[in-house]
């Protein structure tokens, strides 16, 4: 270690403890960013030897790549072309692994591990992304605050990179206390229990899903979760603002943009973008308005929408999919991480909004005071694979997540299901859902026709191919109900896929 890369480390925490976060984020200089990525290429072409063969493979002299419109021109990192054709030291800067002090595993959607090493000084980058929550959203500069990192700890990058930004946060003087029982639910509730009273409010960070199985457990067994102003993180699943409604009514929530955050990150960039109240407003009111969601997205499904600096990451749309660069042990440049979504200015976005009627934050149900952060915007579709396909129309999960949230629904199920189509021996088509039941429910069959005709609904409401290209005697789903971890659907153990082809 030399004593240049101590000096540089030192001032870059100094920094990062000692400025303000209006400091640490500003107003976006959109030229500021490119020439801190033309750098950053700059200098991978000399200190990355993975990447210098890279180039050469691809007959490009880095020497020409003297402004950003050259940049744009670089090929796509990806996965299979670079992460695992050089070998990982080769990947990092310097060509070693000694400048990094910890590492991460992703398993990917093929379940072969990578691995991805970082130095600490690269979280700080990703503290920011938490310090904007916590400050922005939770106030947690003014209220002490307990952190119970609730995903899951080992070598997995979720939580201890999570644990990492929120001991930066408290380094820096944030009144925070981060407790880490992991995924471990017995261990979550009973820091609840013995530690909540002592803070003015609780953040519980995690996987949505399981998230809302800590929620409902400590509900059973009597928390009374709104007695400790819980605020909630999520990070992993794109979900639905009825979902968000529904789990902030078991926690007393009644400031849904300002008492839950989602983070967009992945194991290879960390936190990319975040969710702000005023995308949460923008997102909520786009639920509640189906068209002007697909006039803007494209698709009749609703994306994750944050907010992203450009400084820290730099996003670029790639065939309708995304690419990001940023300065990491294993530097990304014009890395293709696959994402299917899109880029919206900050000034683009509030045009939008004013064509639709939306002149100010406060028609969004935001506060008069509320001023925004002028930052982009970066939205994210999920669970692209799970698609299924029915009489032409696209049938989107997260479709059928909004039926299966409704208020008289959600006392049977876990929101679980597998959605597939199913075809007769005359060749006609069936929508086929199956449906987790919780734990302690024995499914009817009227609780089938209910919950057939609440996805109907929804995918009228929310789908426009599908009420004009499915026919009428076709849009009522066939329901199967099935036992909590039933083997055949919803296996306990393995990762749960939202269809079947």
């Amino acid at each position: 270690m030399t004593n240049k890369r101590i000096s540089t480390d030192h001032d870059r925490f100094n920094h990062f403890i000692d400025s303000r976060l209006d400091a640490l984020l500003g107003k976006p200089d959109e030229r500021t960013a490119q020439d801190k990525i033309l750098a950053l290429f700059q200098r991978s072409a000399i200190e990355v030897p993975a990447y210098r063969k890279f180039l050469a493979s691809k007959q490009i002299d880095p020497a020409n790549i003297t402004h950003y419109q050259a940049f744009r021109t670089l090929p796509l990192m990806t996965k299979a072309e670079y992460m695992q054709a050089y070998p990982l030291p080769e990947r990092c800067l310097g060509g070693s692994l000694a400048s990094a002090d910890r590492i991460a595993v992703s398993s990917g959607s093929t379940g072969q591990p990578t691995f991805w090493p970082r130095s600490a000084v690269y979280e700080l980058d990703i503290a920011v992304r938490f310090e904007q929550v916590f400050h922005d959203s939770f106030r947690s500069h003014e209220r002490s605050t307990l952190a119970i990192i609730c995903f899951a700890l080992g070598n997995w990058v979720g939580g201890l990179f999570t644990t990492s930004c929120c001991w930066h946060l408290a380094r820096k003087g944030y009144p925070l206390m981060v407790a880490t029982p992991g995924n471990n639910k017995a261990e979550i509730l009973r820091v609840v229990r013995e530690l909540s009273p002592y803070f003015e409010q609780i953040v519980l960070l995690g996987y949505p899903p399981f998230v809302k199985d800590v929620i409902d457990s400590g509900i059973a067994e009597g928390i009374a979760w709104a007695d400790y102003k819980p605020k909630l993180v999520f990070a992993g699943e794109v979900f639905s603002e009825e979902w968000r409604d529904l789990v902030g009514q078991r926690i007393g929530s009644n400031m849904p943009c300002f008492d839950s955050a989602s983070l967009y990150g992945t194991a290879d960039g960390g936190v990319l973008g975040n969710e702000t109240p005023f995308s949460i407003a923008i997102r909520r009111w786009l639920a509640q308005h189906p068209d002007a969601a697909r006039a803007l997205f494209g698709e009749s499904r609703l994306p994750t929408l944050v907010q992203y600096d450009p400084a820290s990451r730099y996003f670029e749309e790639h065939d309708n999919t995304l690419v990001v660069s940023g300065e990491n042990s294993v530097p990304l440049i014009r890395y293709h991480i696959a994402d299917k979504g899109g880029l919206i200015p900050y000034h683009a976005m509030w045009r939008f909004l004013e064509t639709q009627g939306i002149p100010a934050c406060t028609a969004l149900g935001l506060p008069a005071d509320f001023q925004p952060r002028e930052l982009p915007f970066v939205y994210v579709f999920g669970r692209a694979d799970f698609t299924v396909s029915y009489y032409g129309a696209n049938i989107y999960p997260e479709n059928v997540t909004v039926g299966l949230e409704q208020s008289n629904i959600t006392p049977w199920v876990t929101g679980k299901f597998v959605l597939e189509t199913e075809e007769d021996d005359h060749g006609d088509k069936t929508l086929h859902i199956a449906v987790e039941l919780l734990p302690d429910i024995t499914g009817h069959p009227g609780m089938a026709s209910i919950i057939a005709d609440s996805i109907r609904q929804q995918l009228l409401r929310l789908n426009s191919e599908f009420a004009q290209y499915t026919p009428i005697e076709r849009q009522t789903p066939r329901i199967s109900l099935h036992a909590f971890a039933d083997p055949e659907y919803f296996p306990v153990g393995v990762k749960h896929r939202y269809s079947r082809k």
